[in-house]
């Protein structure tokens, strides 16, 4: 029961929402459409797996990778706050600093799972995340979002004609002004307990 009282739907909703718009999976069915192009093959089950493999292996690792540089988890919230700003930036503006690309007739571990999926914004958010909400609530909403990406991947050609090129642009930018609020709070919520800590 202890641990089932921890859930919370707010934080779950939370969660969910912040990792949904960094991972961006609507926003990446043109590049699915392009990997899946000739004699490419993505196997959402498989991409899915190994980025939730990868988030989970951060998630639990990342703590005592902060440990050996003496960094804890509220500053890195508030480093990670400035990632997804960054990118909440490159969500409205129409920037694409990165492009993925693949030799492999196999796209579905690189670029597909990593850094599609579990990219570096990705993996900070999930970590920065540790700092407000519950695990249970986290890796929840995580779940939420890998069942998503799963049906996006799994159905991108039918789910593009439905959703139409527009529609899926727009999304893109009301989720990116979304995010950019999320980095502001994070920011803010954070930065006041690294600065009590100084004070100490």
């Amino acid at each position: 029961m202890g641990f089932l009282s921890q859930i919370n739907l707010v934080e779950i909703l939370s969660s969910f929402i912040v990792l949904f718009v960094i991972i961006d999976v609507t926003g990446s069915i043109p590049i699915f459409l392009s990997l899946k192009s000739g004699d490419k093959n993505i196997k959402a089950g498989q991409a899915c797996l190994v980025a939730l493999l990868m988030f989970v292996g951060f998630f639990y690792a990342g703590d005592r990778l902060l440990d050996l540089f003496s960094v804890d988890v509220a500053s890195f919230a508030v480093a990670g706050s400035f990632v997804i700003f960054i990118l909440a930036l490159e969500m409205v503006l129409g920037f694409d600093i990165i492009k993925y690309d693949s030799q492999g007739s196999n796209v579905s571990v690189v670029p597909v799972a990593f850094p599609l999926l579990a990219g570096p914004g990705a993996l900070t958010a999930l970590l920065s995340l540790r700092a407000d909400y519950s695990v249970i609530n986290i890796m929840l909403g995580l779940i939420l979002n890998l069942i998503l990406a799963y049906v996006v991947i799994r159905f991108v050609g039918k789910i593009e004609k439905w959703l139409g090129k527009d529609f899926i642009f727009i999304l893109r930018k009301f989720f990116g002004v979304i995010l950019l609020a999320l980095a502001v709070k994070l920011f803010a919520s954070n930065l006041t307990i690294v600065i009590a800590e100084l004070a100490k």
